[in-house]
């Protein structure tokens, strides 16, 4: 089995300022996808999550070049309704990502609209 390359974002952790307010500053990342997975809007909030969906293939980025201490910042940061799986990205890497055990919505998540219309308020309740 290959070696787990780093951690696949898709929600508000592919966004440099919610990364910079939340550990200080900007882990490497790139382009990634995961086919059989879904970006799915959730009930009631703003951020997304990661479901199956064997006919989909959800669009995010690699993180790598974490601290120990700054995976844990992003565990409590994701919280207690996310699991963290290891999957294989459509280019072959291996990486850990946060999938939605929850309810979701019928349709996805859109993050240009999040960029456009949700971002600023969203940094600025992550800010103390």
């Amino acid at each position: 089995m290959s070696e787990v390359a780093g951690l696949f974002v898709y929600g508000t952790l592919r966004y440099p300022e919610v990364l910079r307010a939340l550990l200080g500053r900007v882990p490497d990342l790139s382009p990634a996808s995961a086919k059989g997975w879904r970006v799915r809007a959730l009930p009631g909030v703003v951020y997304p999550g990661l479901v199956p969906d064997p006919a989909s293939t959800a669009e995010g980025l690699l993180m790598t070049g974490l601290t120990d201490a700054e995976r844990h910042l992003i565990d409590i940061y994701e919280g207690d309704l996310y699991d963290t799986v290891t999957l294989t990205l459509e280019d072959g890497r291996r990486a850990h990502a946060y999938t939605w055990r929850g309810e979701t919505e019928a349709f996805d998540w859109d993050p240009r609209h999040f960029a456009s219309h949700e971002l600023a308020a969203y940094l600025a309740a992550l800010r103390p």
